[in-house]
């Protein structure tokens, strides 16, 4: 596979801006300083520290993701389960 690499002239503003054009409108970015003269900027996907956990637990995600291909799929309880019961436990889970 051979990457094509595209060189854009861009000049900064200002106050050092520089815009990257539509395709990284609205999306978060790495930006890596290299040198004084090399920046690259990576498009990137950002958890919420308070999520982490759940990337970091293969058994947890992989039943997140059954549970969701199975809504998807329809495949839900016609009896749902004690809310009762479930709001007392999440009271005791730390968030």
């Amino acid at each position: 596979m051979v990457t094509r690499i595209q060189v854009r002239h861009k000049n900064t503003d200002s106050k050092g801006r520089v815009t990257l054009g539509g395709h990284f409108a609205n999306r978060a970015v790495i930006v890596e300083h290299r040198s004084d003269d090399e920046v690259i900027v990576r498009l990137a996907r950002v958890i919420p520290e308070r999520e982490v956990w759940l990337y970091e637990n293969p058994k947890a995600l992989a039943s997140v993701r059954r549970g969701l291909d199975q809504a998807r799929k329809g495949n839900v309880t016609k009896n749902p389960p004690d809310m009762k019961a479930a709001v007392k436990l999440a009271k005791q889970l730390r968030d």
